[in-house]
């Protein structure tokens, strides 16, 4: 009965080459999947921003024409009696609102989730996964 010699490499397809082609398309998966989280997260940001923006113009009009229609009316109303408390009550509640407005603007920008939170998370995993086998 006659033996082949079988060569040790036959069992495997492509050797070094092969492996090098599979983890360049590998690596390349992975990059297309993290910027496509990146273009999400920047879209969504590109929308929350908008609507926020339109939402506080529309907020800032009415609020502006309210509150001068407002102290228009307060001051026709008691100019006559008490000038000084006709122009004090209105400017008090200016400063009071404006106050107000801007402890809550700032709560807000601190509240803002982090940019790209989630692509950074997906890297920090990649590196986590690159470096524990080692």
């Amino acid at each position: 009965m006659e033996t082949k010699e079988q060569d040790p490499g036959s069992g495997r397809r492509g050797g070094l080459f092969e492996s090098v082609k599979v983890l360049a398309a590998t690596l390349l998966a992975i990059a297309h999947t993290r910027l496509e989280i990146l273009s999400t997260e920047i879209e969504e940001q590109w929308l929350w921003l908008s609507s926020v923006l339109v939402w506080a113009v529309a907020a800032l009009f009415c609020t502006f024409l309210g509150i001068v229609l407002g102290t228009l009316l307060i001051v026709f109303a008691l100019w006559d009696t008490h000038r000084l408390l006709a122009l004090g009550i209105p400017a008090g509640l200016f400063l009071l609102g404006g106050l107000v407005t801007w402890l809550v603007a700032l709560g807000k920008a601190r509240a803002k989730p982090r940019l790209f939170a989630t692509t950074i998370a997906e890297l920090s995993k990649d590196h986590k996964e690159l470096t524990s086998g080692k």
